[in-house]
């Protein structure tokens, strides 16, 4: 148990720094509720899942490698840009005031969150912060490396419910408005975070010329 609760604060204080994730996460929870939010980032969690399995399974070298994760910052580049152009161009639509049915599938925010989370920054990230910090356990026994890494994804999940609920809140005060430019704002971050893949490609591909 002190293990579990040791690995559960090490996730939740790696989730607190702002990420596309997070970005989008509150984005959705604003527009459309707690579950929409929540399913964004359910979808990351996926892909933290799978990576967890990754390290577990010796892939990390194979993610490690820079002739795989170059392609990696222009595909997750290229997603953010269009990310980014859908939260600016219809910051409008897709509103939805507390008290109001929500139309939006589940299904289409939880694919945003997967595909946000299957980024090389968040591949990398994984390899090399959590591959150090699951390192221990890894070399112990598999029941250690596996708690390590369920008190981690818990740290994570209570991390966006915190979050959820407190955008839950604020969202109950703002009108459409507000909402809106919430998700230009939304936008332009994910937009920051796009370019600067595109600079990692840069420097990345810089080092083999």
């Amino acid at each position: 148990m002190e293990q579990y609760l040791k690995f559960l604060l090490v996730g939740l204080a790696i989730a607190m720094p702002v990420g596309a994730i997070t970005v989008e996460m509150t984005k959705q929870g604003l527009k459309n509720g707690f579950f929409h939010g929540w399913a964004v980032g359910l979808g990351g969690m996926t892909i933290d899942l799978l990576l967890i399995v990754a390290l577990y399974l010796g892939f990390a070298q194979v993610l490690a490698l820079p002739y795989v994760q170059m392609p990696l910052w222009i595909i997750g580049a290229v997603f953010l840009f269009l990310l980014a152009y859908d939260s600016i161009k219809n910051a409008d639509q897709d509103i939805t005031l507390a008290g109001e049915k929500v139309n939006k599938s589940l299904w289409t925010t939880y694919r945003n969150g997967f595909l946000v989370a299957l980024s090389p920054g968040n591949l990398v990230f994984w390899v090399s912060v959590f591959g150090v910090v699951l390192a221990d356990s890894y070399t112990a026994q598999s029941s250690s490396f596996l708690l390590a890494a369920l008190g981690i994804l818990t740290g994570i999940l209570v991390h966006d419910i915190g979050l959820l609920s407190i955008v839950s809140v604020t969202r109950r005060v703002m009108n459409r408005k507000m909402i809106q430019w919430t998700s230009i704002v939304a936008g332009l971050l994910l937009f920051g975070f796009a370019c600067y893949f595109l600079y990692r490609f840069y420097m990345d591909i810089s080092n083999y010329i």
